[in-house]
């Protein structure tokens, strides 16, 4: 198989004129270059001295470039306690919505029971509500459940918002596991959440990583729930913290440009970890119905 479709695509690939490959590559070189060029100017700015923030240069590198901003950032801000804050919630989020949603969507995957289609429908109706609109009844469930300003509810809070949509990219991913490899388990003498467990959750794994990296990016870089949920200052989340470097009459932009570089890393290393099951992710974990 792996010959045939080896062949294949150098029939292809050879069948392309240099003119069209030539065209390609200009477009996703084009690509490339639109897609890291603003990321590059956020570097450019976080390394300028303070005196030529507002320069219209477009070198790379500023004239008197120094770590300035970044040192400022860490020691002489709350910068690390921001950061630490998001990763404690941004995890927690992902490992109580992959939780929820890994069973959720096994059972509807594999059971026929009154409400399922109906259920599956609700799920995904709850995706096209908009997020501001989710604000205020989620600071009313909870405040009466008395977790308002905790990490808890703001878990809570970003689970309520992922788990719909993991279950949707689960529970297409189940069903194309074959159900005899769970049958074989029970088989074998195997309890059915033992099955689950050690047979369908490890074959699972690139759909748990498109869906733990979905609910890890929500929380991460939401601002609007964070802003109503925490009030404390040393919770505060990085998008919270970052309007501390905006004064009333003047703003640290090479400050905020340091910590845009600092912040995107966490993201960039998890993305890149998580790659190698995110195409296979993607393309097997279809939603369908």
């Amino acid at each position: 198989m792996r010959i045939r479709a080896g062949r294949s695509v150098f029939r292809r690939a050879r069948g392309d004129s240099p003119v069209k490959r030539a065209a390609i590559h200009l477009v996703l070189i084009l690509s490339c270059v639109v897609s890291v060029y603003p990321f590059l100017r956020v570097v450019s700015v976080s390394l300028r001295p303070s005196n030529q923030l507002l320069s219209t240069s477009l070198a790379f590198v500023p004239p008197g470039a120094s770590l300035e901003n970044y040192r400022a950032l860490i020691f002489e801000r709350d910068f690390t306690i921001w950061l630490w804050n998001s990763l404690i919630v941004s995890a927690a989020s992902v490992l109580v919505g992959l939780m929820l949603a890994a069973t959720a969507a096994y059972a509807f995957s594999r059971w026929k029971f009154p409400g399922r289609r109906q259920g599956l429908l609700f799920l995904l109706t709850t995706q096209m509500i908009p997020a501001g609109m989710l604000l205020l009844p989620i600071y009313v469930m909870v405040v009466r459940l008395r977790l308002f300003n905790t990490y808890t509810g703001m878990t809570i809070a970003y689970s309520v918002g992922s788990v719909p949509f993991s279950i949707w990219i689960l529970k297409g991913y189940y069903d194309t596991i074959p159900r005899e490899l769970e049958e074989a388990a029970l088989v074998d003498g195997a309890s059915p959440l033992a099955a689950f467990w050690r047979v369908v959750i490890p074959l699972s794994t690139p759909a748990l990583a498109i869906a733990g990296l979905f609910s890890f990016m929500t929380a991460w870089n939401d601002y609007m729930m964070a802003r109503v949920m925490l009030q404390k200052a040393d919770m505060f989340t990085w998008p919270v913290g970052f309007q501390k470097l905006m004064d009333q009459f003047q703003t640290a932009w090479g400050q905020f440009a340091a910590a845009s570089v600092l912040v995107a890393i966490p993201a960039l290393a998890l993305f890149l970890y998580s790659s190698k099951w995110l195409v296979s992710g993607m393309t097997l974990g279809g939603v369908k119905e």
